[in-house]
């Protein structure tokens, strides 16, 4: 890969930042679709980023992504803020148009869906209910993703039932809060499970939840990528449950930032899953 003095640059905003795998991720596509440009980690503590978002312009930047602590402060920093991150109370991707705008989009919940269509093309999310466990940033996100599609009934489940019921009161849509003892008694008759918290990632504990009164053909996902297999996907899988991990997520929502920036619009691929997991440690199976 070549960079000349018209690359296009782009990059990702947080702090910390040096764990995250974005810089990987768009860096292969960059190399493999021969694109004249760079995407680069930039560590900014979250009273600099309304001054380092508007230095963005000056310095040829097309645009960034956003992760913690900056997805919420970033609508107030911006020019415009599109209809989904404006309802999400948050964005993820930032695109410089010509004129040095800064336009705020989330692209979460189309990262969510469209690991769901890749993985599981067989899925109909309007034909039965889903469960969602959780209630932080990504699950409004893909509340929000679900009852878009057409899901009928979105089962909520919470640790704090006020917390469930205040995304539900901000997104509305045919959305139903379980309090957290009866989180295994909701699953009979869904079509979807899908953990959206931190339990059973590494270093967390993990989730507790029986699987006993799941349908054989529902299918379970994870946001969670380390492990690529949490213990939640390595139960349902044991009892013949269909099951999509969640490093799909990050690499579907990261695809419109990309062709936005670039020009180029790229795709998901078995190679680009190793090349991404290869920045974890892991391989995928």
């Amino acid at each position: 890969m070549t960079i000349s003095g018209k690359a296009r640059l782009a990059g990702v905003i947080g702090w910390p930042v040096a764990h995250s795998l974005s810089p990987r991720l768009h860096g292969y596509w960059l190399s493999t679709l021969s694109v004249d440009g760079m995407y680069v980690p930039m560590a900014v503590q979250p009273g600099d980023l309304a001054a380092v978002l508007r230095t963005l312009p000056k310095m040829g930047f097309r645009g960034v992504n956003l992760t913690v602590p900056h997805k919420e402060a970033a609508l107030g920093a911006v020019d415009e803020v599109g209809a989904t991150a404006r309802r999400l109370g948050a964005a993820n991707t930032i695109v410089v148009d010509d004129d040095g705008r800064l336009h705020a989009s989330n692209t979460d919940g189309f990262g969510f869906i469209e690991n769901l269509r890749q993985s599981a093309p067989g899925l109909d999310l309007r034909a039965a209910p889903a469960v969602v466990i959780g209630a932080g940033g990504a699950a409004r996100a893909i509340v929000a993703a679900l009852s878009d599609a057409g899901c009928p009934d979105i089962r909520l489940v919470n640790r704090t039932r006020d917390r469930a019921e205040a995304l539900a009161g901000d997104l509305g849509g045919p959305i139903e809060i379980v309090d957290w003892p009866a989180r295994a008694d909701c699953l009979c008759d869904a079509g979807l499970l899908v953990n959206t918290t931190s339990l059973g990632m590494i270093g967390q504990p993990p989730l507790d939840l029986s699987l006993d009164k799941l349908d054989p053909g529902t299918l379970v996902t994870d946001i969670v990528y380390a492990p690529l297999e949490t213990g939640l996907l390595v139960a349902a899988r044991a009892r013949g449950n269909p099951v999509v991990d969640g490093l799909g997520m990050l690499l579907h929502q990261a695809r419109p930032g990309f062709e936005a920036w670039f020009g180029v619009r790229p795709e998901v691929t078995d190679e680009l899953r190793h090349h991404v997991l290869a920045g974890l440690g892991r391989r995928s199976p």
